[in-house]
């Protein structure tokens, strides 16, 4: 496993679509496992395949509750809005009021393609559509409400 470097605002591939994952071999595998350690050593809750460099459709999270690995996410069922604040490890030092869905159902392949579906409420839904997001070009401050000052802890 290795820490990978996460590409910052400005990176023009933080703005470009990501590819479906159509091999999963022991470089999927290793992605998965340098993304999980990059985010973790970062202090994140979610990382997507595109902000370490990576055009294609990986997203890994965790919330708290375990480390989720999503290969070709899309989400299939939203439901209610809640607006919170947010950052983004590609954006350091800057947080803003986003809405997004209180509940989300989500559709993916697991790390050896076999279907998953993963329905999040809260700050785990609003990770998968953060870092989903993230696959489709779109950063958090595209969406942002009003920008909101970081706390000064840190």
């Amino acid at each position: 496993m290795a820490i990978r470097n996460i590409r910052k605002y400005g990176d023009e591939i933080l703005r470009k679509k990501a590819r479906d994952v159509t091999v999963f071999d022991d470089n999927l595998k290793t992605l998965l496992e340098d993304m999980a350690e990059t985010m973790k050593d970062a202090n994140g809750v979610g990382l997507a395949a595109p902000q370490v460099g990576i055009l294609k459709k990986v997203v890994v999270i965790d919330v708290g509750n375990g480390l989720i690995e999503l290969i070709n996410p899309e989400i299939v069922f939203e439901e209610g809005e809640v607006v919170e604040v947010e950052g983004c490890l590609s954006i350091p030092g800057v947080n803003g009021e986003v809405a997004r869905p209180q509940k989300v159902k989500v559709k993916a392949l697991d790390r050896n393609g076999k279907k998953i579906e993963i329905e999040g409420e809260d700050l785990l839904a609003r990770a998968l559509c953060h870092e989903i997001d993230h696959l489709n070009g779109i950063l958090f401050v595209d969406k942002v409400i009003k920008f909101v000052k970081p706390d000064s802890e840190g």
